[in-house]
């Protein structure tokens, strides 16, 4: 279980703006890439105000990866697709889901090695159906697609820490779940690296919201092997210990649904903010942001 960090003075300030509904940040060559759903674009900003649309994806963009080669994996999420994108912008496909995942794609990590572990959303979140929990997706170099783990309610962002471990952020289980990752990509010692509250026993998403004390989404890792944690539901960004304690409280004033640590020094920590995350409300309204505030200890891992 968690136990309670200082609520920080830090102030966030706004780096972009008008923008539908940014998640999946990601710090790669000097900028900072993130997909905005609802136009269907990839963007990547210097964070300094300037930006550029690097990708055009119909599909939905969701997360986002490189591969060794510097090439850009991007999750096109109602499709069910992994497309890749070469140093001239043009998309191709990379892996197809649709045979592995029934639900909308979701948040993406990609290793060293080119494999990307891919989320989906279980069940029609958007819709209203009943929560579900779901399964991980590995894409191998070649496309290859395989399940590497079931029951994750709500698999969302994930990092890996030294030691190849990969944490996955279970957003409607209100938990960090731990897995090593094997030489072959495939993932073993499933257990809870942080706890928040209880989890839910409902397949109410409204109940379940309610019972929530941390929803965590986006995440990223520092050096000293603290992951920040972008609390879907509280308007705040949390920096977590393996085990739960809380070490420090940003609130943002909006909601923050995903970070990263980025910057020249990695202490820049980026977050994807916007006023609600129900998509009949940021469809139609350009009220996101990208904000940014300075902390003290840089990134570590991956993404």
């Amino acid at each position: 279980m968690t136990t309670q960090g200082q609520v920080s003075t830090r102030q966030p300030r706004v780096v972009l703006e008008g923008y539908s509904y940014l998640e999946c940040p990601r710090w790669h060559d000097g900028r900072l890439w993130l997909s905005d759903f609802y136009t269907n674009q990839v963007v990547a900003t210097d964070g300094r105000g300037g930006s550029e649309v690097v990708a055009e994806v119909p599909g939905q963009p969701s997360g986002l990866g490189f591969l060794p080669d510097g090439r850009a994996l991007i999750v096109s999420m109602r499709d069910h697709r992994v497309l890749v994108r070469d140093g001239s912008g043009r998309l191709e496909e990379h892996a197809d889901l649709s045979g592995a995942v029934a639900g909308v794609l979701n948040d993406m990590l990609v290793d060293d090695r080119g494999r990307a572990y891919v989320g989906n959303f279980g069940f029609d979140l958007m819709g209203g159906a009943p929560l579900r929990y779901t399964t991980l997706t590995r894409v191998d170099l070649d496309g290859t697609v395989t399940t590497v783990a079931e029951d994750l309610g709500f698999p969302n962002g994930m990092v890996i820490l030294p030691g190849r471990v990969l944490v996955v952020a279970e957003t409607f289980a209100g938990r960090l779940t731990a897995f090593d990752i094997g030489d072959d990509g495939e993932l073993s010692g499933r257990r809870v690296w942080a706890q928040f509250g209880e989890t839910p026993q409902t397949e109410d998403v409204g109940e379940a919201v309610a019972q929530l004390e941390v929803a965590p989404d986006g995440i990223c890792a520092d050096t000293e092997g603290s992951i920040w944690v972008a609390d879907a539901l509280h308007n705040r960004v949390l920096r977590v210990r393996e085990g739960g304690e809380i070490q420090e409280e940003i609130p943002a004033g909006t909601g923050v649904f995903a970070c990263m640590l980025g910057g020249d020094d990695g202490r820049t920590l980026y977050l994807c903010a916007a006023p609600s995350f129900p998509e009949h409300e940021r469809r139609p309204v350009r009220e996101a942001q990208l904000l940014a505030v300075d902390v003290d200890v840089p990134h570590a891992g991956l993404p």
